[in-house]
């Protein structure tokens, strides 16, 4: 029972200090041609959000959400295959991860 315990407050370790590598792993992603901009970390903590002035009109609304869109799902995409490398590189690869 012991034994176990501490399996789990290895793997409890190992999980804390994964996340703080994480934290510091950067995707960088881009939509609508470059106007907005997006910086992401490994734990899928969006840093950073930038949107070029020229889609902020009435006119551009759509425009604008749709591409906001794609760049917070294209994030999310490579921060999830920063956090399956990561998980690799540590030999805590789970089968279904790619």
């Amino acid at each position: 029972m012991f034994e176990k315990l501490k399996q789990y407050k290895d793997m409890a370790k190992q999980a804390k200090e994964m996340q703080g590598k994480l934290a510091q792993e950067t995707a960088n992603v881009e939509a609508a041609g470059g106007r907005v901009r997006m910086i992401i970390d490994g734990n899928q903590e969006i840093l950073a959000c930038e949107i070029d002035a020229s889609l902020l009109t009435p006119e551009k609304k759509k425009e604008t959400e749709q591409a906001v869109r794609e760049a917070a799902n294209d994030a999310i995409k490579k921060s999830q295959r920063l956090m399956a490398d990561s998980m690799k590189r540590a030999g805590l690869g789970m089968p279904g991860m790619s």
